[in-house]
């Protein structure tokens, strides 16, 4: 029985992990030229399914890659609604990796599939180039292209140092 409920859930996981609902709005990508109906390959040093609470679960080194996009974090859990994904939620230590749209770090990230939000907390670095933003949260719209970076609040956990967003910018020598 345990099996079966194994090889069920991992039968789910492509539909689990489609990209936003066909029915979504075609947006001018906000990261480059990324292709979000790409597929997506998952690799940790482990999974566990729970079908009654409709989650998926990668834990130890886990990268998350599509097309030419990469997330790595110790954690990914992914929430399902009707047999797709509603809720990406990576912890512990995030990394986004695009090459036409740099690197994005910090300690939790949170895809919302329906309303295409990607929300990153703790400590986040935004990396493109010799620029560098930090912040204590990203908000990124992905269907109107929108990015909000934010800075912490004085006392709250988690910000050390200074509470406002801070950016160092390059201009490119000839």
């Amino acid at each position: 029985m345990k099996r079966a409920a194994i090889f069920l859930a991992l039968l789910a996981l492509p539909s689990v992990l489609q990209a936003a609902p066909a029915a979504a709005p075609a947006a001018k990508p906000v990261l480059g030229q990324h292709d979000s109906n790409a597929r997506i390959d998952i690799s940790a040093d482990s999974f566990q399914a729970d079908l009654n609470a409709k989650t998926a679960t990668y834990t130890g080194n886990v990268i998350v890659t599509q097309a030419d996009m990469k997330l790595r974090a110790n954690t990914v859990k992914v929430t399902t609604v009707n047999d797709k994904a509603d809720k990406v939620t990576a912890s512990g230590n995030v990394v986004v990796d695009s090459p036409k749209s740099g690197t994005a770090t910090g300690d939790n990230g949170i895809y919302s599939v329906v309303p295409r939000t990607v929300v990153m907390t703790g400590n986040v670095v935004l990396k493109k180039g010799k620029d560098v933003m930090r912040g204590a949260q990203l908000t990124v719209n992905l269907a109107t292209g929108q990015a909000v970076l934010g800075g912490g609040v004085k006392g709250q956990a988690g910000t050390q140092g200074s509470t406002r967003v801070q950016g160092v910018f390059t201009p490119n020598s000839q």
